[in-house]
């Protein structure tokens, strides 16, 4: 009233409820329409509403589906439901991580999977990171993969030296920091691949080919063949590149590379 009288409001409007109209639940769905109408909610007070219609309400879930769902403006579906009842009992610091970081449905799912521990180290880690939802995505299948390979739970994986000297640099950006990690996870993950990479690296600098000309392998080594690409200005330069080529032909390290595909 006072907050009102000095906001110079003469009228307002005011309701009455009836006795019929007091319960809880009626008190909590006209909360909830309330605050949709006027500021909305985040997917973490979305979480925890659902979870007191189910849990403290014991609403079943058909009708908090059918009923709610759309209220909080999310899609009638159960995997919605159970999406934000697993956000609605994690960590704290996890949920300030998926606020922090806007972390999508599919990838709070995917969090939902790692034990308690683990999701604790990936919010601490990761969120000194530049992450978008498809990077973030990434990493967590990359780390969900060695977990299972390795035995090693998550603390563990980042707990590794060459992890820990990444996150640690102060003199790189955390756009730097997602490219470095994303590399050493590859490397753990694939070490046969990184192998592959390194081998193929080093016979590719031996080469000693024209500048913005380039032997690539497939994706991933996916099959045996190479890519030459290049660029050039004048017809010097595309001489000069054409000649580079020609002479590869008789090189031991291009037989190599050929036949280590």
């Amino acid at each position: 009233m006072i907050a009102l009288q000095e906001l110079s409001f003469d009228q307002f409007e005011a309701r009455v409820f009836g006795t019929k109209e007091r319960d809880e639940v009626n008190l909590f769905t006209l909360s909830l329409h309330e605050n949709m109408t006027t500021r909305g909610f985040n997917f973490v007070e979305r979480a925890i509403a659902l979870e007191k219609l189910i849990g403290r309400f014991h609403i079943d879930k058909p009708t908090v589906i059918g009923k709610f769902l759309p209220l909080l403006s999310l899609e009638p579906h159960e995997k919605i439901l159970n999406t934000f009842l697993s956000l609605a009992g994690m960590e704290e610091d996890v949920k300030r991580f998926v606020l922090k970081e806007e972390v999508s449905r599919s990838n709070i799912r995917i969090l939902s999977t790692f034990s308690s521990e683990d999701r604790m180290s990936l919010a601490s880690a990761l969120s000194l990171l530049k992450l978008g939802e498809n990077r973030l995505k990434e990493m967590l299948i990359l780390l969900e993969e060695v977990s299972k390979r390795d035995h090693l739970t998550i603390r563990e994986i980042f707990q590794k030296s060459e992890i820990q000297n990444i996150l640690g640099q102060k003199e790189t950006t955390p756009s730097q920091k997602t490219e470095q990690l994303k590399k050493v996870l590859l490397t753990i993950r694939y070490p046969k691949r990184h192998q592959l990479e390194q081998s193929f690296e080093q016979k590719r600098r031996s080469l000693d080919l024209p500048p913005h000309a380039v032997i690539d392998h497939s994706p991933h080594f996916e099959d045996k063949s190479l890519k030459i690409t290049f660029q050039f200005k004048t017809m010097e330069e595309y001489r000069s590149i054409l000649s580079a080529f020609t002479q590869l032909t008789d090189s031991k390290e291009l037989e190599e590379m050929i036949r280590n595909q």
